[in-house]
Parts: structure tokens; C-alpha cells; sequence
């Protein structure tokens, strides 16, 4: 009974805040979302990312280890997306491939560990979406534009945040007092502003191939959680950090996703993208429970 009662307390704040921004999203077509989406991004994030990524949180041996798990796991969730595109026989799976192989750390998967296990699982959680916001800005931008382009990532606070945070974290220093109460307050800020932001988005994301989106959806959170599993018995991994990983694996396609396909892809491209965040964002309101509860039950 004390593990479902741990389940509830852990989904049950991120779900809630995703409703109102579904109902605000649905009660008023029309919001404005830039507000949110700028201060995110050049704000909130980096903010988020150097509060999480901080000594008292992570050692910097962890954040190498789980950042390095997770890039084998990002190539796992590659080739899984690659063989279902094809056999969905999809023209451009260069494209396409984004949603399978980037899931949705930050907005759902940060606040998620956070509640299941602390200010630890934050900091293997932040390890983790440090990666995924690398890979946006760099091997989503090349698969979506089908070029490279240094000038993305330089341009991203986010990027400078990631060089700030492993700083401190090799040297083991702690932040000064003024900074971790500043970039605190951001980021719960920004975890609440983000996930009412996705309530938000699945009112306005419209899903043009219900076949392929669910078939592509599957790959992302059945297949994510199983390859996550596979990681931690091939590398013997165990404890909260465990977990971590797991839960990050079971994630959704993220709505950077869409964002990142609407600037480089063509309007085939974005409508398919925005598909498969919809359905895989639904499905993991099933998905997502399992996972947890395994995670807190297994790994802990």
C-alpha cells in the first residue's frame, strides 16, 4: 500500500499541473505561449540545469556515467526508430527519426525523478536531460535540416549552462549561496511553467496519421523502458541512479521535437513529428505508471 501511495505522490503533482494547462489550452485557443516557451529556453533551463547539476546533488563521476549510459541508450532508441520507420515504409526516416530517438527528459522525466527520489534522482535526472538538450540543438537540428550547424547550439544558454554546471561539478565546488537560492526558485518555476506549457501544446498539435503515429508511439515508450532495462543489466547498474535512467527511458517524444521540425523540416515532416508527441505523450499516461512503480519498487 506504502508503494502505491508513493506512485500517487509522484505522478499525481505532474499530471495535475499538465491538466490545467490542458484545460486553459482547450478554455482559451488562442493563449499566448511565447512568454513561457522564451523564458524556458533562456532562462529556466539553464537555471535548472546548474541547480541540478550542483556537488550536493551529483558527483561528477556519476553525471560521466549516466551521461555516457544514456548516449548509448539515445543510439538504442536510433536503430529501434529506424527499423519501425522502415517497416512503416516512411520516405524520409532521416527526418522522421527525431521523435523515437528523443524523448521527453526535461519537461516530464525531470520533475518525475525529482518526486520519486529526491535531490539525487534530480541530479542523475539533470545528467540526463543535459544530454537530450545537446542532442536537440545538434543531431536533431542535422537530422531535421539534414545539415550541421554550429551556430544553434553556440547560441543556446542552455549549452553555456551544461559548461557552467561541469565545471563546478569536476572541481567539486559548491555554488555560492545566492546562486543556488536563485537558480532554485527558477527552476520550480520553470517545471511548472513547462509542464503546463505540454497541457497546452496537446490541445494545439493535431495528429494526421493515427496508425503510424501509435506504431512509431510504441517504439518510444514500449520499447524505451525495455531498452533502459536491458542498460542496467548489461552495465549492472542498481539504486536510485537506476531508476533514474529507467524512468528516463520510458519518456514521451518531446515537444522540442516539433519546435526543432517546424524551423528546418518540411510540412509532411512537422505533421507526422507533432503525431507521434501527441499519441506517445497519451500512451505514456498509461505507460508511464508501470514504469514508476517498477522503477520504485526495484530500484531504490
Amino acid at each position: 500500500m506504502e508503494l502505491y501511495l508513493k506512485l500517487f505522490e509522484v505522478l499525481f503533482p505532474v499530471f495535475f499541473v499538465v491538466g490545467i494547462g490542458y484545460y486553459l489550452g482547450k478554455k482559451n485557443p488562442k493563449i499566448d505561449t511565447s512568454f513561457i516557451t522564451n523564458f524556458a529556453a533562456n532562462i529556466g533551463t539553464p537555471a535548472m540545469i546548474i541547480y541540478s547539476l550542483n556537488p550536493v546533488n551529483i558527483s561528477f563521476e556519476i553525471f560521466k556515467n549516466y551521461f555516457w549510459y544514456y548516449f548509448i541508450a539515445i543510439a538504442a532508441f536510433s536503430l529501434v526508430g529506424i527499423i519501425i520507420l522502415y517497416l512503416q515504409n516512411t520516405k524520409d526516416i532521416i527526418r522522421e527519426l527525431p521523435p523515437l530517438a528523443m524523448p521527453n527528459t526535461g519537461n516530464m522525466g525531470l520533475p518525475i525523478c525529482l518526486f520519486a527520489y529526491g535531490s539525487q534522482g534530480l541530479g542523475v535526472s539533470a545528467a540526463i536531460s543535459a544530454l537530450i538538450i545537446l542532442s536537440h540543438f545538434t543531431f536533431g537540428v542535422f537530422l531535421a535540416a539534414r545539415k550541421f550547424s554550429f551556430d544553434v547550439i553556440i547560441k543556446s544558454p542552455p549549452f553555456y549552462a551544461i559548461i557552467i554546471a561541469v565545471f563546478f561539478l569536476y572541481y567539486d565546488l559548491e555554488l555560492p549561496g545566492f546562486v543556488e537560492n536563485t537558480t532554485f526558485l527558477l527552476m520550480y518555476a520553470t517545471i511548472f511553467l513547462i509542464l503546463m506549457s505540454l497541457g497546452i501544446a496537446l490541445t494545439r498539435l493535431k495528429v494526421f496519421s493515427v496508425n503510424k503515429a501509435i506504431f512509431s508511439s510504441i517504439g518510444r515508450v514500449i520499447f524505451g523502458p525495455i531498452i533502459g532495462y536491458l542498460l542496467i543489466l548489461y552495465f549492472g547498474l542498481e539504486g536510485f541512479a537506476a531508476g533514474v535512467l529507467l524512468i528516463q527511458c520510458s519518456m514521451p517524444s518531446a515537444v522540442l521535437n516539433y519546435l526543432v521540425a517546424s524551423i528546418y523540416s518540411p510540412k509532411k515532416i512537422v505533421d507526422s513529428v507533432a503525431s507521434t508527441i501527441v499519441v506517445s505523450t497519451l500512451m505514456s499516461f498509461i505507460t508511464i505508471p508501470i514504469v514508476v512503480f517498477f522503477a520504485l519498487k526495484y530500484f531504490n
